[in-house]
């Protein structure tokens, strides 16, 4: 069985209710029919009803035990202001404001919808950019308990992979923070071993990532990551966590008994975090297309409640398992 194949199954044993806010993209339609006839979960769209049952004509795609939540015409709409009126009153939000952001644009819309415990989680993303998702979602749902950021990660499934956990890996930061210091790359591994106890299972072993395995290399970037291991260890002492490493001495047995014969993480690494944006972005592209990973995310951690971000690349398949995640990662909040 494959790993969202496990996830899906997850899913299914305590089936959450997730919103989906991008329904003018036929991928979502598409998405949204799937994940109702595979039973993940019980979805909600939000947008006019008869353009999403129009749609769903055109696509020839059964979405009748989808709900559809039309911002206008809902009777929860004065509901919903006054929670955004009061979450947001002291940055300046007005009742007006609030009637007006909430019937025109859907995403901040869905996390009310969320705040207002309508909906265990939101997915969006195909057609916005990140600061998009993550800006209603920071604003109204703000951050979890003892979280000191919120950070991005994918979950990526090789196909045909000894290393990880059977091929599977947890990739952060690959979304959103663009060059994190020392002690946010510290918090941002404390923060994945969470969402891989979550979403995968079993142990995290965690690998602070450079160009550099234990001192091969002299640089300020290097410095950083040796910086940030410190942190972890000193912040995060139960974590198992090791660095710095080249991603091969982190994740292949026999190179780690030549470059870092000491480490306890080295050769055995399923939780990769990136000194900086670059590095886990182009790492997981490359990674998803040469190969032929699925790569699911940019999922987000460190807020309240579960909202998870799309590549605009994404297909409907990538939107299916994403919400498949969020659905899990709903059930782990409620634990």
């Amino acid at each position: 069985m494959s790993y969202i194949d496990i996830i899906k199954d997850k899913a299914r044993a305590d089936k959450k209710t997730i919103v989906l806010p991008e329904t003018t993209d036929k991928r979502t339609l598409i998405a949204a029919a799937h994940i109702i006839e595979e039973g993940i979960a019980n979805v909600i769209m939000v947008g006019h009803e008869e353009k999403i049952r129009d749609g769903a004509g055109w696509l020839e795609i059964d979405l009748d035990k989808v709900v559809v939540v039309d911002p206008e015409t809902t009777d929860k709409l004065d509901e919903y202001i006054e929670l955004l009126y009061e979450t947001r009153k002291s940055k300046g939000m007005t009742p007006e404001k609030a009637r007006a952001t909430l019937l025109s644009d859907y995403l901040t819309f869905g996390v009310v919808m969320v705040k207002a415990g309508d909906a265990d989680g939101m997915v969006a993303g195909c057609c916005h950019a990140t600061a998009d998702v993550l800006r209603p979602s920071l604003q109204i749902l703000r951050t979890a308990p003892g979280t000191k950021l919120v950070s991005g990660f994918f979950i990526i499934d090789v196909p045909n992979c000894e290393y990880g956990e059977n091929g599977t890996f947890l990739f952060s930061d690959c979304g959103l923070n663009q060059d994190p210091n020392p002690e946010e790359l510290a918090a941002i591994a404390d923060s994945s071993a969470k969402s891989y106890r979550d979403l995968v299972g079993g142990q995290p072993v965690i690998a602070l990532l450079s160009h550099s395995t234990k001192g091969s290399a002299k640089h300020p970037l290097v410095d950083k990551v040796i910086e940030a291991t410190r942190i972890a260890h000193e912040q995060y002492p139960d974590l198992c966590l090791d660095g710095e490493l080249q991603t091969d001495a982190a994740i292949v047995p026999k190179v780690a008994k030549t470059k870092a014969p000491d480490s306890e993480v080295a050769g055995k690494a399923n939780v990769l975090v990136f000194p900086n944006l670059d590095c886990g972005n182009i790492a997981y592209k490359l990674v998803e297309r040469l190969a032929k990973a699925d790569a699911y995310g940019p999922m987000l951690q460190g807020i309240a409640r579960p909202v998870n971000d799309l590549s605009r690349g994404c297909s409907w398949e990538d939107i299916v398992g994403v919400v498949a995640l969020t659905a899990v990662q709903a059930q782990c909040i409620e634990e």
